[in-house]
């Protein structure tokens, strides 16, 4: 998150504290921050140790040596958004200079920008057209990403996780008992997002239905399945998908497996050791992506395709195309069991 003006914060180290009280009010940015001609940062000054200086009698030609901190809290550029907001908060700082290897100033990031959500103009696809068999009466007359939990259906869950993170602009893929969908979200304007709609005419898969989306945009798309519940950041999953160059970027959970019984390792016959009720770790596939806008171009329309199969066409073509580790709160919510647990996972969260 940058802050458009940070360069104004910039100051020799020569300056004095009528200077840098000019500067403080330029940028608006309550700190100044030294640089020598490399632009390596020295230290930095904010408005409290301009006062603390004039209290202790100081004078505004004086030199702001006098009450620089040199040794400030800084971040690399490489460093998260979560993990400098926490590092702001854990240090009671409302801004941080951002230095490379050399100490050389980057940016400066400040808590309030921080603070408002990096507006994201990808679009992002939630499938819902599903008819949940596995969830028996409980989708008999309500598609499954409407069925409550918390209070409120899965689907808005998901469009008010995302819209928090900067998204505005989604596509629901609706199909069985779609005109529910339609009616209850309409186009947006009740939780001020814009929503758009594809209709399959018959299922199609959970990428078969992007091949539906009349004008493909131009940034990655975003495509969550509509009955999964997690607290995944969307956003760092498609600037994660972004910087490492991806055409396709598949979110997976670590599933462990144990097996009830020892194992026996054998060679020809001959006991070579055991294995004492093993735990088989794999990936498991967690129903949210990224995809270049240009990979729909391997769909083809109104025909079924599975997105694990677009990620084979994908990968076939020699394109990169890689795995998001998540370990957030996740759920499938594909059976009553799962909805019952989500709900209650819901509940303790709101009484906590």
């Amino acid at each position: 998150m940058k802050s458009h003006n940070w360069e104004r914060a910039l100051l020799p180290s020569a300056a004095t504290l009528q200077d840098t009280i000019e500067c403080l009010n330029v940028s608006s940015l309550q700190i100044a921050m030294f640089v020598t001609d490399e632009n390596i940062l020295i230290g930095t000054v904010t408005d409290g140790d301009i006062r603390r200086g004039l209290i202790n009698g100081l004078k505004l030609t004086d030199s702001v040596s006098e009450i620089i901190n040199s040794e400030p809290l800084v971040v690399p550029l490489s460093m998260s958004r979560d993990m400098v907001l926490q590092v702001m908060r854990v240090n009671n700082i409302h801004q941080v200079p951002v230095v490379n290897e050399e100490g050389q100033v980057l940016d400066l990031y400040v808590l309030d920008d921080f603070l408002i959500p990096k507006a994201r103009p990808n679009v992002m696809v939630i499938m819902a057209g599903g008819r949940g068999v596995r969830m028996k009466n409980h989708t008999e007359n309500c598609p499954k990403p409407l069925l409550e939990v918390g209070g409120k259906p899965m689907l808005e869950h998901i469009i008010e996780r995302a819209k928090a993170e900067g998204f505005e602009n989604f596509v629901i893929s609706v199909n069985y008992l779609g005109h529910m969908i339609e009616h209850y979200f309409g186009d947006g304007e009740k939780l001020k997002v814009n929503i758009k709609y594809i209709h399959e005419q018959s299922p199609l898969g959970t990428a078969g239905a992007l091949g539906l989306i009349p004008t493909p945009p131009n940034e990655p798309i975003v495509v969550t399945n509509g009955d999964v519940l997690t607290d995944i950041k969307y956003g760092e999953l498609l600037d994660f998908h972004v910087c490492n160059s991806s055409f396709a970027t598949m979110a997976v959970r670590q599933y462990e497996m144990h097996n009830p019984f020892g194992v026996v390792k054998t060679k020809d016959g001959e006991i070579v050791g055991f294995d004492e009720k093993p735990v088989s770790l794999s990936h498991i596939n967690a129903g949210i992506y990224v995809l270049n806008p240009g990979e729909l171009k391997l769909l083809i329309k109104e025909e079924h395709c599975d997105m694990p199969t677009l990620f084979n066409r994908i990968s076939e073509q020699k394109k990169l195309c890689l795995v998001y580790p998540m370990h957030e709160t996740w759920m499938d919510v594909g059976r009553p069991d799962d909805l019952t647990a989500a709900r209650k996972n819901m509940s303790e969260r709101v009484d906590s």
